[in-house]
């Protein structure tokens, strides 16, 4: 059948030919341009790519499923002959399958599952700026089969906004760019005002409708505001129409929202940033943008990730705005003023730098390599993240204590989820058991399936009588994943499975609880659930000192003190009274169950206690902090003249340290300032703690006799401050780091205020001195003043108070 004259139409040549010249290739080509639908049916017949599978990866489901659904349909097909579509709760493929659109996660575990991908001959990272964590795992993985077992693999990665130049380097490959075919839009800046947003929205709406015609696209942060701006419409019209876009939306919803509306009606989109790329709705001539964007943030004292509203980039919003003129002139307004623009971050932050990546940890592991910089990523996952994601495997039970799949981690590998859920899976025999931890993963994972309720209990007992394709696919998973009967005590198993996520009602703090990790979360005080003195914490959502739970049982008190009850001596450290006091603890995790006080903490509590102390307070906790500082500025300035071995100290780094090397000498009180200057002097490579004070005395004796103090943390060098009559005989000018660096003086009148500064004084005695010794005589006549102070004997300068 003839084929829609799109503008990738224009570089498909080039495509086809930069792929049978080389196995790799990236395609850079605007939104609307046609890649996702259009390169995929150009392959089919290209004879470099074989005959065999080609494989398109999306990385959303519903981007997945439309363009399936749109290349079956210009083949006069049904989803599931050429082309296939496989998302974790969809499955339509067939041997006639030539094209299979599935999802990066998916994608990822078939990789593991067959490292050479036999029968597919071409892999296409569709969207992959989006960098999803499971499209950046699934390339590196990728590029490693196709070095080692697949060369004639082709890799094809396609952008609308990608960093080209530095990405081709990277993975030392062609470039093909479409610049594609995109209107004129107008874009106003309607700015910011303190409303919420979805009020916001809506009146932004009402104005684009009157000014504006055909349809409107909107960009909402997240399916809340999305179902707030809805309500706030109302439009009561019956030639214009409201449709929501998200992922948990039904196939017919999304379909709803993305298909043409008749002639002489219009619509309004409201989405989220699901529409910036990845798909087409036809008719919108209008973009109206928030500005903001829900990105997923890993919060480790929670052990899970967060949805946090953030301001959207360069990047989104442009792609945003073009979306308004991809079949004609279009219109942009922006939520915001003009100048915020170019304070957005140019692009939004991969998933690589900021998740959690204990998946992507134990992926490797399922692989055979431990250490991901011997792979090839757009952006290497951070070394302390890999470190973070290694020990919570280890915690639950996925590796062992050296990096190796465990037989429970080779379990939760082939269970399509985060590991926190795998291990749930993987962590029980019991067939009921197990079938009860499936559907709970798919409860913690999909949202809107069971409702809303953060009753456990509830929700699962209402997933088991939904009856929508979503709910039955999901419910159909859940069986394949346990293999058994639901049953069992959800509270108890996820008590089990997560200790940490044991939590205790606050005395005096309705709906607020404390989980045995540390993390204080709260829920709705009206609830049942909120009744209930224990909890088993199966989700919760947002920051440290926000946490809402989202998802749990109620827990019998016996069921969580099973979890491992302890007894420990903890200690804390007064900083205002410098005093230790001392309690017995009875506790599950951070949970007080009862406490004794003690008269005297033991060493170690003591030593741990005063650490605390210093962690938080610095070394002022201890009354240390102007000694230390001193030390930290005379090594500092030994390194600043003789570079190595002198350190170049920092007080944070030293706080941070303290255990290592302040730990040791720590007993039942804290340590001197001396004693801690002189257990960090210790740290130094001999023999540079004998040199310290011969370099950098830290006082200097002066002609009267008195040893003044040398600041060496001055802007002015090493600074001594000394009254004008304590220097006077003085025929030398003092030094410091073997005579290399002259003292700064900073002479002092009798009554202590600054008068002249020199680092010569036997220059200033024939010069400075003169003019100033005629100022001193008037107003402190009872001093001594010598005509030649080089050689009147010193003194200390002062006068006996009048009594």
């Amino acid at each position: 059948m003839a084929l829609p004259d799109l503008t990738i139409d224009d570089v498909l040549g080039d495509v086809l030919s930069a792929l049978g010249a080389s196995n790799r290739l990236v395609l850079a080509a605007p939104p609307g341009a046609g890649k996702t639908t259009r390169v995929p049916l150009a392959l089919l017949d290209h004879a470099p790519c074989g005959d065999g599978r080609i494989v398109m990866l999306e990385p959303r489901r519903i981007a997945a499923r439309m363009a399936a659904e749109r290349m079956a349909s210009l083949l006069g097909e049904r989803v599931g002959e050429t082309v296939g579509l496989s998302t974790r709760i969809d499955r339509r493929t067939s041997k006639a399958t030539r094209i299979e659109v599935v999802t990066d996660g998916l994608f990822t575990r078939r990789l593991l599952s067959d490292p050479g991908l036999g029968g597919i001959s071409t892999v296409i990272f569709d969207e992959i700026h989006e960098r999803s964590l499971s499209a950046d795992l699934g390339l590196a993985l990728a590029l490693d089969a196709q070095g080692a077992l697949r060369e004639d693999l082709r890799l094809l990665l396609m952008s609308a906004t990608l960093d080209t130049d530095a990405v081709t380097q990277r993975l030392e490959c062609s470039v093909v760019e479409s610049q594609g075919r995109a209107f004129p839009v107008v874009t106003r800046y309607l700015g910011r005002d303190r409303c919420p947003v979805h009020e916001q929205v809506a009146r932004a709406v009402r104005k684009a409708l009157a000014e504006t015609g055909g349809s409107i696209l909107v960009f909402l942060p997240g399916a809340a505001d999305i179902r707030r701006t809805a309500e706030a419409l109302d439009m009561g019209s019956t030639d214009v129409t409201v449709h929501a876009l998200f992922g948990a939306l039904s196939p017919a919803e999304q379909d709803a929202a993305v298909r043409p509306v008749p002639a002489g009606t219009r619509k309004v989109v409201l989405a989220t940033d699901i529409a910036e790329s990845a798909l087409t709705i036809e008719g919108v001539s209008t973009v109206v943008d928030a500005g903001y964007a829900r990105v997923p943030v890993y919060d480790p004292s929670g052990g899970a990730a967060r949805l946090e509203t953030v301001r959207a980039s360069r990047a989104s919003v442009d792609q945003r705005r073009g979306r308004a003129g991809r079949t004609g002139p279009g219109v942009c307004y922006r939520l915001w003023d003009e100048a915020e623009t170019r304070g957005l971050a140019p692009a939004p932050v991969p998933d690589i730098l900021s998740a959690d990546l204990s998946g992507l940890v134990l992926a490797l592991a399922e692989w055979g390599e431990r250490d991901p910089g011997n792979l090839t990523w757009l952006d290497a996952p951070p070394a302390g993240r890999v470190a973070a994601a290694r020990a919570a495997l280890l915690a639950l039970g996925a590796l062992d204590g050296d990096g190796a799949l465990t037989e429970k981690g080779r379990a939760m590998a082939v269970l399509p989820m985060e590991p926190r859920l795998a291990a749930l899976v993987a962590g029980t025999e019991d067939g009921a058991q197990k079938a009860l931890a499936a559907r709970i993963a798919v409860l913690s994972s999909e949202r809107g399936v069971g409702g809303t309720s953060v009753d456990l209990a509830e929700r699962l007992a209402r997933f088991e009588t939904e009856r929508s394709p979503r709910a039955k696919a999901l419910q159909r998973q859940a069986e394949r994943w346990a293999n058994g009967q639901p049953g069992g005590d959800p509270g108890r198993l996820i008590a089990s499975a997560w200790p940490d996520r044991i939590a205790r009602a606050r005395a005096g703090e309705p709906g607020v609880y404390l989980l045995a990790s540390g993390q204080a979360a709260r829920l709705d005080a009206d609830t049942a659930l909120a009744k209930s003195e224990w909890l088993a914490v199966a989700d919760l959502v947002g920051a440290a000192k926000g946490a809402r739970i989202t998802l749990a049982a109620a827990l019998a008190e016996t069921d969580a003190l099973a979890a491992g009850v302890e007894t420990v001596e903890t200690a804390s450290f007064d900083v205002a009274t410098q005093s230790l006091r001392a309690r017995r603890v009875k506790q599950l995790g951070a949970i007080i169950l009862s406490e004794v006080p003690m008269k005297r903490p033991s060493g170690e509590a003591a030593r741990a206690a005063i650490l605390d102390a210093i962690a938080e307070y610095g070394f002022a906790a201890i009354r240390a902090e102007d000694q230390v500082g001193g030390l930290v500025a005379r090594v500092g300035f030994l390194h600043s003249v003789f570079g190595e071995p002198w350190p170049q100290w920092e007080a944070g780094h030293l706080e941070h340290a303290a255990p290592h090397w302040l730990g040791p000498i720590i007993t039942a009180a804290p340590p001197s300032p001396a004693q801690v200057c002189d257990a960090l002097i210790a740290t130094l490579d001999w023999p540079l703690p004998q040199d310290l004070a011969k370099l950098a005395p830290s006082t200097l004796l002066l002609p009267s006799g008195r040893a003044a103090g040398v600041d060496y943390g001055s802007e002015q060098g090493p600074l001594v401050e000394a009254r004008v009559q304590e220097l006077y005989g003085a025929d030398v000018h003092p030094g410091v780091a073997e005579g290399r660096v002259p003292v700064t003086l900073s002479l002092l009148s009798p009554a202590g205020r600054p008068v002249a500064t020199t680092r010569d004084v036997i220059a200033f005695w024939s010069g400075g001195y003169i003019d100033m010794a005629k100022d001193m005589r008037g107003r402190y006549p009872k001093h001594d003043w010598p005509d030649d102070p080089s050689t009147a004997k010193a003194h200390e300068g002062r006068t006996k108070a009048r009594l």
